[in-house]
């Protein structure tokens, strides 16, 4: 059992009249008492604001008004993404008191659903690759990953129920890899980027975390465009048989991988190896090549008026994005066009799901984010993926499976997650803090 409730099953408490939504949101506050000054999850915090927004849900919920799973729920918005009268900060020193003057559309959304914002989790610096300064819940001197690290983290502690996160490259999946917290990560476009820093618009994507694969469906669910017709569920998973393709898989996320598979393989899941597509060889290089023109078209006159605002990482970023040439940027578009073809067409019929590690290994040391060489091709494709926690290292640190869907079958693949939940049935440990 949780040390925490999960979005679920607060929102059946709340439904029943056994917990009221300023219990709930109390609780949370709590949570960050107990943690935030070891974890730093927050770049920003509302109490008074929270608060209020909680006995309002209270007196609404006394009225018989309820609106639905995320009434009185308490959520964390990374700090790229605008909350009305909260700064958009998104890593920066000198935009930290910018307050936004309106939701982004997926606040907005969240907000009509009940949801109680809690404040802007961290992010690193402009959403990019530079080391944040949160730190992973299960070991404060590993890395929760980046870009959105204190969303992941203040999920994992239960400081928040869920939260909002962004990916340009393996911003949600590696984070909640690394924290062990689930993550959704829909189909491009499925979910608005309106009120959101973009970093690289043809590849960016908002997402949510929560800690459990029901939780995500909820959070998705207020805040998707309209859904998809509903499809069959098939136990099946694809595993890529171009494991080097990715990178070196470290022994430890091996191992809990080949558990992952036989544990299911022996409940009537059914596995097939399959072979990704040629134009998959070059997904690596063209990925960093459109990420880094899309930073340098936001950021690049910023950049060079106020450098010291970058650190090291997304300054390389925007300085190899303002050197490509218009010759490498087009084959760079037409690669693109032509991988999101090919993958499109590479599930085998009546196979809808492949499945990797979420990561190349557990959380490694604070002055990185991590790879994100097993995520950067989903973001590149704009399949939606969400990672699944499966077990946990020697060190007592969470490993992930990431489970990668057809386009615009966001809502096929968290239902089909929920099976894999029930059949896995990881028991989390206490957090050691």
């Amino acid at each position: 059992m949780s040390e925490f409730l999960t979005i679920h099953e607060a929102a059946a408490r709340i439904r029943a009249g056994k917990l009221r939504p300023i219990e709930l949101f109390e609780q949370c506050w709590d949570r960050i008492d107990r943690y935030e000054a070891q974890v730093r999850a927050w770049a920003y915090l509302d109490y008074d604001g929270a608060r209020r927004q909680a006995e309002q849900l209270t007196q609404e919920w006394q009225r018989n008004h309820y609106r639905g799973p995320l009434h009185g729920i308490p959520l964390g918005i990374k700090d790229i993404i605008d909350v009305f009268d909260m700064p958009t900060g998104c890593g920066s020193t000198l935009w930290a008191t910018s307050f936004a003057r309106a939701d982004a559309e997926c606040v907005r959304r969240l907000r009509q659903a009940g949801a109680i914002i809690l404040g802007k989790t961290v992010t690193t610096a402009y959403a990019s690759f530079d080391p944040p300064p949160t730190r992973n819940p299960w070991h404060l001197e590993r890395t929760p990953g980046g870009s959105s690290s204190g969303s992941a983290a203040a999920v994992a502690c239960g400081m928040c129920l869920g939260a909002l996160a962004t990916q340009t490259g393996g911003s949600i999946t590696r984070p909640a890899s690394f924290c062990g917290v689930v993550s959704l990560k829909p189909t491009w476009g499925r979910v608005s980027v309106t009120g959101v820093l973009p970093l690289a618009p043809r590849l960016d994507h908002v997402g949510v975390m929560a800690s459990s694969a029901t939780d995500c469906a909820i959070l998705f669910d207020a805040i998707r465009t309209a859904p998809t017709a509903p499809r069959r569920i098939r136990q099946r998973l694809l595993e890529p048989n171009d494991a080097a393709a990715f990178g070196l898989l470290e022994p430890t996320m091996a191992e809990a991988f080949a558990t992952f598979r036989t544990t299911t393989a022996t409940r009537d899941w059914h596995w097939h190896n399959h072979t990704l597509p040629p134009s998959f060889a070059d997904v690596r290089h063209y990925h960093y090549l459109l990420m880094a023109v899309g930073a340098a078209a936001y950021h690049g006159e910023r950049f060079q008026r106020r450098p010291h605002d970058y650190p090291p990482s997304v300054s390389q970023l925007i300085r190899d994005g303002l050197q490509c040439s218009a010759a490498d940027y087009e084959r760079a578009l037409k690669h693109h066009a032509q991988f999101q073809t090919d993958i499109d067409h590479s599930f085998p019929k009546g196979w809808d799901t492949f499945a990797t590690p979420a990561a190349p290994g557990p959380a490694p040391s604070a002055d990185t984010t991590g790879n994100p060489v097993f995520n950067a091709p989903w973001s590149y494709a704009g399949l939606p993926t969400l990672s699944l926690p499966i077990g946990w290292s020697r060190e007592g640190l969470p490993l992930s499976v990431q489970l990668i869907g057809r386009r615009h079958h966001d809502e096929q693949l968290l239902q089909l997650a929920q099976r894999l939940e029930a059949t896995c049935a990881i028991i989390r440990p206490p957090l050691p803090l």
